[in-house]
């Protein structure tokens, strides 16, 4: 599998390292096998209503019908039980090989209900593989070509050495985001985040067209990705810095999302595999499905997806979870070498969460971070910034965010998520979002080489924390691994939040594949 991602250059450690035991991490990589191998096999006999429709939307089918419904979405729901199990490149396919028409012109006939899949059912499964071989062949190149975009622009417009600057614009109108992340990118930013409206995690559908009405953030469309990356790549030029263009692929359409993402350019997903069942009650069956069909196209177009560690500090204590965190970033990294990604594509992710009024707090969060980073070196880390205790108090919030911001830089990190100080307030203006980024560029530039300079105290605080976080991981390996990861998940090990394997939202999409199942990008993305 071609990937053509990593963005970053490797990360090569000096005098500040921890002394941790190499055994004990490899044990926890292969505990973190031997937990995902179970997963896999139930990944590898079913699929999703949302891959599906990814697969349509691979081939070219896009657009809504008369009534606003999604064409991919009216095209699968059309299915007999026996077509879905085949899956829908075969019944799409075969009305390909019959009728000679385009997949779009196909996908406007169903939508209009002048034909239906049903009445093509007796075509020979060789003429539907026959027909769609062209359009997956021309979506491939397509994402390759895009790939190509990126990795010229980026030898013409180097981002600059990491960590990476990130913001987030979220208004609900996509022109207006567009004026916030040209602004932002001025004042420095070197990624650009638009966040989802409230919600859309949880449509099993994709919005079409460009959106101007998203509550808490912009709706995720393919209309309003090439809005973004047309903007971004205009003012990367202008710099002479590329701009990175990140959205989210989670949630019941995790795999379309990843689609338009590869068609469009996007360079960042964040695409965990946990999120989704964890934090909005999404089937977890349904999205072990479908983090492993988002991941092969990831890593297909280079795209480097961001897990969501981060989270579970949000709802539980920070210290107490640490070892989960280090426990989830194992799995996630497991899963995605699964999917066919390299190292570089996989961006881990952690959080500058821990209480403020911890004494020696500030050496645990150093022992968290440069424990992620000493055992994923090559992995691009994203790093995110302070919010279960911002208070309101700018001025506060302003210095723990120059903390956050010296973490980061001493302990190398790759993708940095700048901290706002009006966080718990409002969504940021404009001002704060450049005050945010003058406060991590200081502190970046300032102590730069900070972290070649010292080396950790032998048996210190900060090397017993990283030991006992690394420990304690271990242990809840072994205890996931015993008790199998969807047990392990009903019962709340991860962020204290219980989910049952056959419960949560999207369950009724998950499906069993039948003898003679086929998804042609499945099988070109394994080739």
């Amino acid at each position: 599998m071609g990937g053509g991602g990593g963005c970053f250059g490797q990360v090569r450690w000096r005098s500040m390292e921890l002394r941790i035991d190499p055994s004990v991490v490899a044990a926890c990589r292969a505990l973190a096998a031997r937990i995902a191998r179970p997963v896999e096999e139930f990944i590898a006999g079913h699929s999703t209503v949302a891959v599906e429709r990814s697969v349509l939307r691979l081939l070219g089918v896009d657009g809504v019908n008369g009534e606003e419904i999604p064409l991919p979405n009216l095209i699968v729901d059309s299915l007999s039980p026996e077509q879905r199990g085949r899956g829908v490149a075969l019944a799409f396919g075969r009305a390909l090989a019959e009728t000679g028409m385009e997949p779009a012109a196909l996908a406007a006939e169903i939508g209009a209900g002048r034909t239906e899949l049903a009445a093509y059912a007796a075509t020979p499964v060789a003429a539907a593989r026959g027909a769609l071989a062209p359009y997956v062949e021309r979506a491939l190149a397509h994402i390759a070509a895009r790939r190509e975009e990126r990795r010229a622009a980026l030898a013409r417009t180097p981002q600059g050495e990491p960590p990476l600057l990130y913001v987030i614009v979220a208004s609900g109108n996509i022109y207006e985001d567009r004026t916030a992340a040209v602004a932002a990118a001025e004042a420095g930013a070197q990624i650009i985040a638009v966040i989802r409206s409230t919600g859309q995690s949880l449509l099993d559908f994709v919005p079409y067209g460009p959106t101007t009405e998203g509550f808490g953030g912009t709706y995720a469309t393919q209309a309003n990705f090439a809005i973004m990356r047309e903007a971004l790549d205009a003012i990367g030029e202008k710099l002479g810095r590329y701009i990175m263009l990140t959205n989210y692929a989670s949630g019941l359409c995790m795999p379309e999302i990843a689609s338009m993402a590869a068609l469009e350019r996007l360079d960042m997903l964040l695409n965990d595999s946990m999120y989704g069942i964890l934090f909005r009650d999404i089937n977890m069956k349904r999205t072990f499905v479908d983090q492993h069909f988002s991941r092969m196209l990831n890593a297909y177009s280079g795209i480097i997806i961001n897990t969501g560690e981060d989270n579970y500090l949000t709802t539980a204590d920070a210290v107490e979870q640490a070892p989960a965190v280090l426990a989830s970033q194992f799995i996630n990294e497991e899963f995605a070498h699964r999917a066919g990604m390299p190292d570089r594509q996989i961006g881990l992710g952690d959080a500058y969460e821990i209480d403020p009024a911890l004494q020696d707090g500030f050496l645990f969060q150093v022992a968290q971070a440069q424990l992620a980073r000493q055992i994923f070196p090559e992995a691009p880390l994203k790093y995110m910034p302070p919010t279960k205790h911002m208070t309101g108090d700018i001025f506060k919030g302003h210095l723990i965010d120059a903390m956050f911001n010296l973490t980061s830089v001493m302990t190398k990190q790759t993708i940095h998520l700048c901290g706002m100080l009006t966080e718990a307030i409002h969504t940021p203006f404009l001002g704060d979002r450049a005050l945010a980024i003058e406060n991590a560029r200081y502190v970046m530039n300032t102590a730069r080489h900070f972290g070649d300079e010292i080396s950790f105290k032998p048996n210190g605080i900060i090397e017993t924390r990283a030991r006992e976080v690394l420990s304690d991981c271990l242990a809840l390996l072994e205890k996931v691994e015993k008790r199998g990861l969807m047990d392990s998940i009903a019962v709340g090990v991860f962020a204290d939040v219980k989910r049952p394997p056959d419960g949560g939202r999207g369950y009724d999409g998950v499906f069993a594949r039948d003898e003679g199942y086929y998804n042609p990008f499945e099988e070109a993305l394994r080739a």
